[in-house]
C-alpha cells in the first residue's frame, strides 16, 4: 500500500524518533556509532527461514556517522520536528537555512530507509 505524499509544510512538521533497537555508542573522536537491525525484505525473510529453520535471523549492521551526522542525530530527541532540527542545525553550523535544509532533510532520509528512524505526525 502506497501511502498519500506530504505537503512540504507537513513533511516539516513530522517529528523524527529514534528507533529504540538502535544501539549508540560514542566515540573518543565525539562521533557516534549505531548498531541497527538490519531490515530484510519479507520474501528474503520466508526464503532464510526455510532454508535456516531458525527464528533468530535479525543482524546487526552498523554505521558510524561522521560530526555533522552525529550533531543531527543528537538534535533527534523525538520531540523537535524536522524544522525545528534545520533551524538548530544551520543555527549551529553557521550554514544558510536551505544549505541545512538539504544535509538534513537528505540525512534523516537515509536514517528512515534504514530504520534507524521513523517519523510521526506533530499533534
Amino acid at each position: 500500500m502506497k501511502l498519500p505524499l506530504l505537503s512540504r509544510s507537513d513533511a516539516f512538521s513530522c517529528i523524527p524518533i529514534r528507533n529504540p533497537h538502535v544501539v549508540e555508542t560514542r566515540l573518543d573522536t565525539g562521533e557516534v556509532l549505531l548498531a541497527y537491525p538490519e531490515t530484510l525484505k519479507p520474501w528474503f525473510v520466508t526464503i532464510l527461514q526455510k532454508i535456516k529453520k531458525s527464528p533468530g535471523l535479525q543482524r546487526m549492521r552498523k554505521l558510524q556517522l561522521d560530526i555533522l551526522g552525529s550533531a543531527v542525530w543528537d538534535l533527534v530527541d523525538g520531540q523537535s520536528t524536522v524544522l525545528e532540527i534545520i533551524d538548530l542545525f544551520a543555527g549551529c553550523h553557521q550554514l544558510y537555512h536551505k544549505e541545512a535544509e538539504i544535509s538534513v532533510v537528505q540525512f534523516l532520509r537515509e536514517l528512515g530507509r534504514r530504520g534507524i528512524i521513523g517519523m510521526k505526525q506533530a499533534v
